[in-house]
């Protein structure tokens, strides 16, 4: 049996979007435990291990991986306290904090979501992608239009910019890529495919999927920590 979420994980998270309160989750906090995070932790471990086939260097402790339920409200408008969904990362060691391509799981109620890459890249970072991307397309390109891939993920969304980004060639072969601001692949699913016994399985054939395209841009971002890029450029990029 795969490791997988119950009714009573999604049950939780239901009761949570209506009654978003200390008080609330206090007195709920052993079903918490046992069916919520218990669960994500298996699941965590679950995708390790097939992370470790293609992604090695991603693998993590499930108590690492596994993000916090509390919101960090303190620039927020909104000021309820816990997210209403279970979340993972996966970085690349030593790219922890430097802003890595890695791997990323959200189960919630409305949702699966399954992403790879690198969601919001600081400006360092993206400048790095972006130099990388200007000489590497075609390869880019060629991982991007892989059966497998299109058949799973969305290409690169986000918030998109409309004119080349300042610095850049706007006729060069690679200029629709660079405007991309998220470098991030995102597949997802409805919700009650995380109470099935295949759910990892589910999860691991979409990272698989992504690995080409998360192993592409770690070779720009491995080279690029805030600093050192900085330094390169004499002052910092903006999107």
């Amino acid at each position: 049996m795969g490791a997988h979420f119950s009714e009573q994980t999604f049950d939780f998270l239901d009761e949570l979007e209506h009654r978003n309160e200390r008080e609330w989750f206090q007195e709920h906090k052993p079903i918490y435990e046992l069916e919520l995070k218990e669960r994500m932790l298996a699941v965590i471990a679950s995708l390790n291990l097939a992370l470790g086939d293609f992604a090695a260097d991603c693998v993590r402790p499930p108590h690492k991986a596994m993000m916090r339920i509390y919101r960090d409200v303190r620039f927020s408008n909104d000021k309820s306290p816990y997210k209403t969904y279970l979340a993972a990362h996966w970085p690349p060691r030593g790219l922890e904090k430097a802003g890595g391509a890695g791997y990323f799981l959200q189960v919630g109620v409305h949702g699966v979501m399954m992403a790879g890459g690198a969601y919001s890249p600081q400006p360092p970072q993206l400048r790095a992608i972006r130099d990388y991307v200007l000489e590497h397309h075609a390869e880019l390109r060629s991982l991007l239009a892989t059966p497998a891939l299109a058949r799973l993920a969305q290409p690169f969304g986000g918030n998109k910019l409309i004119r080349a980004p300042r610095g850049f060639p706007i006729d060069n072969p690679a200029a629709d890529l660079l405007l991309n601001r998220s470098w991030a692949l995102v597949s997802t699913l409805p919700g009650d495919v995380a109470l099935d016994e295949k759910f990892t399985d589910l999860v691991i054939e979409r990272f698989r999927a992504f690995q080409p395209v998360v192993d592409f841009l770690n070779v720009p971002l491995a080279a690029a920590t805030p600093l050192a890029q900085e330094a390169a450029t004499s002052r910092r990029w903006s999107a």
